[in-house]
Parts: C-alpha cells; sequence; structure tokens
C-alpha cells in the first residue's frame, strides 16, 4: 500500500507542469517607444526591461473589445 501511494504522489508531480512566469510592468508616463528593445533609437537608457525582453516572449499585440 505505501509503495502505491508513493508511486501516485512520485508520477503526479512528474506529470505537473510547472506554470509560467509572467512579468507585468505596469509605469506612469512611458510610452510603447521609450524602451530601447522596442525602439531603438529611444533616448531613455533601459538595461533592464531590454535585458528581461531579450531573455524572454513579449506580447505586442492586444487587442480590447467594449
Amino acid at each position: 500500500m505505501r509503495l502505491l501511494v508513493f508511486l501516485l504522489a512520485l508520477s503526479s508531480s512528474l506529470l505537473a507542469a510547472a506554470p509560467p512566469n509572467i512579468l507585468l510592468i505596469l509605469v506612469d508616463d512611458m510610452g510603447y517607444g521609450d524602451p530601447r528593445c522596442f525602439n531603438p533609437e529611444s533616448k531613455i537608457a533601459t538595461p533592464h526591461i531590454d535585458k528581461l525582453a531579450a531573455e524572454g516572449k513579449r506580447f505586442t499585440d492586444a487587442h480590447a473589445r467594449c
């Protein structure tokens, strides 16, 4: 019985996928073209945002319905 419980626990932990890490950054008075990852000619230095964008996935096409 203990072996069955152990195998069930092990199989459920192996089958469970890790949830994705999602980082949503909300800022005030910053436009879409301000970070250099979206606009290479930006005059604002955003090295950390650029690194996050380079190492992850950027969602650039969003729509809202009213």
